[in-house]
């Protein structure tokens, strides 16, 4: 496994410029006396702007200690959020972070094929755990609002719908090429459309009743 340790918590952070403007029009969003309210966009921010400097999006303590600081909260109040929310990765997280969804819509439609897959392909034994290589982690998360084209797998923030076995280590296996594939349904349907295509409203043509 890569490391996840404490140790890998770097000993400062700093927003950088690209992320002080995004700050400065979220915080223009909120009245006087309210920019504690901004708490969430500015996690956002952090994790993605680790994601930038060091390939591994996740909130280290020192950000949130920084969001407190520009928020004038107190850092329990930022940790709190941060630990409650699943979108956020409070420990280092591989290049491609893996959220398996394996509630019962996903289930039913054969999320465990998706599970053994990813774990066949990077070689992760358990949940929350990353490969030997540093490419994937991989996490169990809750319902990720796609079930009608379950099984879903999340990559980062782009979601693989209709997934199986073989389409999970194509996927995998392609991320580790550095190519990125089309997110979306893996089999081909259009939307949310039935497998197969659509069934009425074929035609575009348009006859008037007599």
């Amino acid at each position: 496994m890569a490391d996840t340790t404490p140790q890998a918590e770097p000993a400062h952070f700093a927003f950088d410029d690209e992320s002080n403007a995004a700050i400065a029009k979220i915080l223009a969003r909120y009245p006087a006396g309210k920019q504690a309210s901004a708490v969430l966009p500015l996690l956002d921010l952090a994790q993605r702007q680790m994601g930038r400097q060091t390939g591994s999006a996740w909130v280290p303590r020192v950000a949130m200690d920084e969001i407190a600081r520009v928020l004038a909260m107190a850092p329990i109040r930022v940790y709190e959020v941060a630990t409650f929310y699943l979108m956020f990765n409070t420990a280092p997280v591989g290049k491609f972070h893996l959220q398996v969804c394996t509630t019962t819509p996903c289930w039913l439609r054969g999320s465990d094929e998706v599970v053994a897959a990813c774990r066949k392909a990077t070689g992760i034994a358990g949940w929350k755990e990353t490969s030997a290589d540093g490419l994937f982690t991989m996490t169990e998360v809750e319902c990720l609002g796609g079930c009608v084209n379950a099984p879903i797998l999340q990559v980062n923030d782009d979601f693989y719908e209709d997934m199986d076995g073989p389409r999970t280590e194509a996927l995998l296996a392609a991320l580790k090429r550095g190519e990125v594939p089309q997110p979306g349904s893996m089999s081909g349907r259009q939307a949310s459309a039935p497998e197969g295509g659509p069934t009425t409203l074929t035609s575009l043509t348009f006859t008037p009743a007599e």
